[in-house]
């Protein structure tokens, strides 16, 4: 394929996140956003309408209907559908070697994220699912900074949103952070502590686990979908730097040994505590490094997500978040959820 050449791709369900994805395709100069596919009607003539694109509905769920709904020639799809029908339409799809980027989490259960890798073998077709927060600004320079965490905290807060109910919150917000952990740490999890109960809900609304890997790091995540206000903050303790992101502001701060530490340590070795206190120039002294990430001014990371998934098409190289990404979160998420049920909170 000509790097010239517009890549036919559609959205298969057009609720909240489908309808954002949309409306970033419907502006890619590389993109021709072939269809707007819902299960209702009347939703992806709204959507259609408003992105100047052909709108089709979804029948049904049989591969028939899926297959039916997909304009001729389109060579990628996003699917945004119900979690709950994640392997219903994305099956027949990744048979016929449609590349397919699934929101998160893969799938409602492990037999239908499965199911959903074993099409994608057989149609040799490219996979992604959609764990964003990989795409954060924040998360990208981490990595380019090389820090490995031995601890890291997480915290992942937001209002009650009608949306998503028919998944806890472990499947539908700390999702995100057990992939980002797992990314970040590189070591399979030894064991699982969790707690946390149903407030909203028929499922949990809030959730906490401390996750021990099997090279030694820790995690300690928090998430909740019946605050007050949102929260997104993530905390890596490595044994060369502390970091602090702020998600939602788009911020972080790095702390790090300056080239004087030490030196500089020696010599506070002579000093009372109350003398250490009163000296406010240690870090302008070079003891301490501060680098402060302002990272507002980076593409948004849905933008990001989206790049990367279409670059992998182009040039058929393995994606950023794989299939195998997304079953390995979805299978971390359903041992934590289970725990929390089987304390009946």
């Amino acid at each position: 394929m000509q790097a010239t050449e517009r890549l036919r791709v559609a959205v298969l369900g057009v609720g909240h996140l489908g309808t954002f994805h949309a409306r970033i395709l419907a502006q890619r100069p590389d993109v021709e956003l072939a269809a707007v596919i819902d299960a209702s009607a009347e939703r992806a003539q709204k959507i259609g309408a408003e992105l100047g694109v052909a709108p089709r509905t979804l029948a049904g769920r049989t591969p028939a209907d899926v297959l039916a709904a997909l304009p001729a020639g389109t060579r990628a799809v996003v699917i945004a559908v119900p979690t709950v029908a994640h392997a219903e339409v994305a099956v027949p799809l990744l048979e016929s070697g449609v590349a397919c980027l699934v929101e998160k989490p893969l799938a409602h259960d492990l037999d239908s994220a499965r199911a959903i890798l074993g099409a994608a073998a057989r149609g040799r077709a490219l996979l992604s699912v959609g764990h964003v927060e990989r795409f954060q600004p924040g998360l990208r320079k981490v990595r380019e900074l090389g820090i490995v965490p031995r601890f890291i905290e997480c915290q992942r807060l937001a209002p009650f949103s009608f949306r998503s109910t028919d998944i806890g919150v472990v499947h539908d917000l700390m999702i995100h952070d057990l992939d980002l952990v797992r990314f970040l740490v590189g070591s399979p999890v030894a064991s699982v502590d969790s707690a946390g109960g149903a407030i909203l809900t028929d499922h949990e609304d809030m959730a906490s686990v401390r996750l021990v890997f099997e090279n030694g790091a820790r995690a300690n995540i928090t998430a909740s979908r019946a605050s007050l206000q949102p929260v997104r903050r993530l905390r890596l303790f490595s044994s060369s730097a502390y970091v602090s992101l702020d998600l939602h502001k788009n911020y972080g701060l790095v702390v790090k040994k300056g080239p004087r530490w030490v030196e500089g340590r020696s010599a506070l070795s002579n000093l009372t505590p109350e003398e250490i206190a009163a000296r406010t120039d240690l870090v302008s002294s070079g003891m301490l490094e501060l680098l402060e990430l302002d990272l507002s001014g980076h593409d948004r990371p849905l933008q990001a997500e989206l790049d990367s998934f279409l670059a992998s098409v182009r040039s058929g190289v393995a994606p950023e978040v794989s299939g195998e990404d997304g079953y390995r979160a979805l299978e971390l998420a359903e041992r934590i959820a289970a725990e929390i049920r089987a304390q009946a909170w």
